[in-house]
């Protein structure tokens, strides 16, 4: 018989991880925010983790006979997490957010502790699921990014199969993974017709190919090659012979060239004479699921920002009161959604003129930074002026974590918002630019005049550390009121 006392090894191990007297190997994370250094030793690292074993292998020694290793993009906080793990194997998930638990999640993949990332991955499936439906479009997006996380990609599909808006119609579906596209598109229950799913293959590929001639009949031979290339994953999994002859003359004859020169031939024969045998494979028609009582979908009251930025935002607008999603008695109505309502400036002023404490929240373009400010007073579109107020701010929050935010409150009252006389370029502007939404294209979206001054004079300090200007993806505006109770 064997006697197993893991418990009291693993208790053992977590004092070794304290024990600072052979450590040597430092580890340095999150260098451009908190940065943070870690001591471990390194023959612990080498067998509990096949990626720190490549890494001490192709790290020398310094003059000190210590190894250094630095993990810029691993927050201090997940870290710290991660190397409890390595050194007593447990890992509690009571004291911890969902948002860190996932992120924990991916370093855990990344670092290659591949029994913990899957348990964390059935973990949040089977526990935290509502957090990933609220949280739908990040979560789908970052799981492709890295395409490890099968299960999560099945619970995602399994939900985009019966909904698929969710991501069909949202604004950030051009920039879907390919991988996630044409794990969608495989899909025999996708419910959508033929016809639209052609539509947005369509869609997705010309916008992967920004150079491509607007106008279709501006299009050369070259170009249409391009668009084939772009997508030859995607185009044999649609299934052309269950479309409408119609939506077959109007909506693929025209893109025939980046189809096979056969297999097009045979589609054309199948519209005049379906019964003849042909040489391309016909795909059976998408199965049409059971109408069921319609599933409850978390919508999430942002595509920008969640409840736990949200609620620091309150905390923010409160100062004397620090909330949590649980107990945060502000809500936010949305006024104006860009991707909904358009990116013009005018259309900011004409929907948000005589609405006062307001937030305004932007998505970077290509990253996951948000920027946004708070303002108390109402916008007028009839002003062009300074606006006074001591209660505005600015903030940021960077790869969209709290833990990585800046707040700058105003510091000089008389000059927190300018009003521009130019509301056909100009939105909303704090502090003269400071942080200020601009277009000279009329499209927030399609040109990079959207900046964060860095030299402030007007708030306590620069709410952005990398480049003056950026482009948005996206962006809303939030009418703020304390519930009602």
């Amino acid at each position: 018989m064997a006697f197993r006392f893991l418990e009291k090894l693993s208790q053992d191990f977590s004092e070794l991880l304290n024990d600072k007297e052979e450590c040597n190997v430092i580890i340095e994370v999150d260098q451009e925010h908190n940065k943070k250094t870690f001591t471990a030793h390194s023959t612990i690292l080498r067998y509990r983790s096949s990626y720190f074993n490549k890494e001490l292998r192709n790290t020398a020694p310094s003059d000190d006979n210590n190894r250094n290793i630095a993990k810029p993009n691993i927050s201090a906080q997940i870290f710290e997490i991660i190397l409890k793990y390595i050194y007593s194997g447990i890992i509690d998930t009571e004291n911890v957010d969902t948002r860190t638990m996932y992120d924990l999640m991916i370093v855990a993949n990344e670092l290659e502790f591949g029994e913990l990332s899957q348990k964390l991955e059935n973990h949040l499936i089977e526990s935290k699921a509502s957090w990933l439906r609220t949280h739908f479009t990040f979560v789908y997006h970052s799981i492709f990014k890295r395409n490890k996380f099968q299960n999560l990609e099945k619970f995602c599909n399994d939900i985009i199969i019966k909904h698929p808006s969710i991501i069909f119609e949202s604004a950030e579906f051009i920039s879907l993974h390919e991988s996630a596209l044409v794990s969608i598109l495989r899909r025999d229950d996708l419910q959508m017709k033929e016809s639209e799913i052609w539509d947005y293959v369509i869609k997705w590929g010309t916008a992967q190919n920004p150079t491509l001639p607007k106008k279709l009949e501006e299009w050369s031979d070259e170009n249409f090659m391009t668009l084939k290339a772009t997508l030859q994953q995607c185009l044999p999994l649609v299934r052309y012979f269950h479309i409408s002859n119609s939506d077959i003359m109007d909506k693929i004859k025209p893109y025939k060239k980046i189809l096979n020169k056969q297999f097009w031939n045979d589609l054309k024969q199948h519209l005049i004479l379906p019964d003849r045998p042909i040489q391309s494979t016909i795909i059976p028609p998408r199965l049409v699921l059971k109408q069921e009582l319609p599933e409850k979908i978390i919508v999430p009251f942002s595509i920008v920002i969640n409840e736990e930025h949200a609620s620091m935002i309150s905390s923010w607008i409160d100062e004397q009161t620090s909330y949590s999603s649980r107990n945060n008695l502000y809500e936010f109505q949305l006024i104006l959604r860009g991707s909904k309502d358009g990116f013009a400036p005018r259309t900011f002023w004409d929907i948000c003129d005589g609405h006062a404490n307001t937030i305004v929240v932007t998505k970077v373009k290509g990253t996951d930074e948000i920027i946004g400010g708070f303002n108390p007073l109402a916008w007028d579109k009839t002003k062009v002026d300074w606006m006074s107020t001591n209660k505005s701010f600015i903030f940021s929050f960077k790869d969209a974590n709290i833990q990585n935010s800046i707040l700058s409150r105003v510091k000089n009252k008389n000059h927190a918002l300018w009003y521009s006389p130019m509301k056909d370029t100009v939105g909303p502007n704090f502090g003269g630019g400071e942080f200020m939404i601009k277009s000279f294209k009329s499209n927030f979206t399609q040109d990079t005049e959207s900046w964060c001054r860095q030299n402030t004079r007007h708030y306590e300090k620069p709410i952005r550390t990398t480049s003056l200007c950026f482009s948005i993806l996206d962006y809303e505006v939030f009418k703020v009121a304390k519930k009602s109770i």
